[in-house]
């Protein structure tokens, strides 16, 4: 309960202090306003303060318009300085740029003749190496050509030695048959021949029947005994024959194993050529595929450093139009960026005449009314600034007339008449 009526103690005690910061405030409003219409009676009233505000606003406006205009020119100036000193950056830059790209220009042109010709370069190699290709391509079907050849040759001298084998051993066998024939036929026909001769010649010397008879007997016998003799020649022959035929084939025998050890010499011989020759000419396929391995390499090779080329040129290319295009861009930027300093030089000059104007405009409003409150007028941003500098060393405007109005409103001055 006592904390209740403490509390209400302090609650009106607090009202109270409010109520007098109240009054307070109020009496400090009252006298302020009290204070400002006594100074602006003795504005009012007071003819020689009014012509000495008059010609201080005077002076104020011509030290103001002086100011204006100096800082005007100034800034026109200082804008002429700006244009030209962004004129000269921009005429630089361009020059820059323009060098810059004359200079990329002429190494971009430099390097395209370079790739003209490391690629007609190229072209010539490819071109060499396709006719180098074609060359080794026909040189291959030449020597496989000239293999099946040897192959073809080798075969038809093989097929050859056996008809010739074969036809010597007919020749040898029909050579002595046919000798043999005719040397028998001979023989007979020649003994019969003799015979016949003999029997007709004992014919026609015979003069008796006896003696007929005789050599009927003795013809018979001697018949018998050439035909004895005849056997016996027959044998002869035949082993002569088989002698001869023997010795025919001793001699033969030599002859054929002569014959075949020059014919194997032979064939040796000529087997080492034929293998010499495919040798060489496998050899030479050898060389021709691994000449066509290393072509085909040195075209691959061609071909990449050819498509690393036009990489490397494509992505020139395209650093070059990017280059084009980031100067472009600049040069637009700058443009634009000059355009809109002008346009806010503009918008800032017009906006100075504007408030110049009404400045102007609130200076007359204010000559033509000489009671009006010159703490109503606008301040000029000229005079702002002036008073802004001159405020640490001079007492604000108002002081003066506060002092003047202390003096004014006191019982002695308000005595005068």
């Amino acid at each position: 309960m006592e904390e209740k009526m403490e509390t209400s103690v302090e609650r009106q005690a607090k009202m109270r202090e409010r109520a007098k910061a109240l009054r307070e405030r109020r009496e400090t409003d009252r006298q302020k306003m009290v204070s400002e219409k006594m100074d602006q009676l003795f504005r009012d009233q007071c003819e020689e303060l009014r012509t000495v505000q008059s010609q201080r606003r005077e002076q104020q406006v011509c030290l103001e318009r002086a100011a204006q205009l100096e800082s005007q020119q100034q800034q026109r100036q200082r804008q002429r300085q700006e244009e030209q000193l962004f004129a000269e950056l921009w005429d630089a830059d361009r020059r820059a740029k323009d060098q810059k790209a004359e200079q990329e220009a002429q190494q971009r042109q430099t390097r395209n003749l370079q790739t003209l010709d490391a690629i007609r370069t190229q072209m010539e190699a490819a071109e060499q190496q396709r006719q180098k290709h074609k060359e080794l391509r026909e040189e291959e079907a030449a020597l496989m050509r000239q293999q099946q050849e040897m192959q073809q040759l080798q075969l038809q001298r093989e097929q050859q030695l056996t008809l010739q084998q074969q036809q010597q051993h007919r020749r040898q066998l029909d050579q002595g048959l046919r000798m043999k024939m005719k040397r028998l036929a001979r023989e007979q026909q020649d003994q019969l021949e003799l015979d016949m001769s003999i029997l007709q010649t004992l014919l026609q010397q015979e003069t008796d029947q006896k003696q007929e008879v005789e050599l009927r007997e003795e013809q018979q016998r001697y018949r018998q005994y050439l035909s004895a003799e005849l056997q016996k020649q027959r044998r002869e022959e035949e082993e002569t024959e088989q002698l001869m035929e023997d010795k025919l084939k001793e001699v033969w025998s030599k002859r054929e194993e002569q014959s075949r050890l020059q014919r194997e010499a032979r064939n040796r011989l000529m087997q080492e050529v034929m293998e010499a020759r495919s040798l060489q000419i496998l050899h030479k396929l050898e060389l021709n595929m691994k000449s066509q391995a290393e072509l085909s390499k040195e075209r691959d090779d061609l071909n990449r450093a050819m498509e690393e080329m036009k990489l490397m040129d494509n992505k020139e290319k395209r650093r070059t139009e990017s280059y084009q295009a980031d100067l472009q861009a600049q040069m637009k930027y700058q443009q634009q960026l000059l355009f809109q300093q002008k346009a806010q030089e503009e918008r800032e000059h017009q906006q100075g005449l504007m408030l110049q104007d009404e400045y102007q405009r609130k200076k007359d409003h204010i000559l033509s009314r000489p009671s009006s409150h010159t703490a109503g007028t606008a301040v000029h941003p000229f005079r702002q600034t002036d008073r802004s500098r001159s405020a640490p060393r001079h007492p604000p405007p108002g002081a003066e007339m506060r002092t003047r109005h202390v003096g004014l409103a006191s019982p002695e001055f308000q005595s005068r008449p």
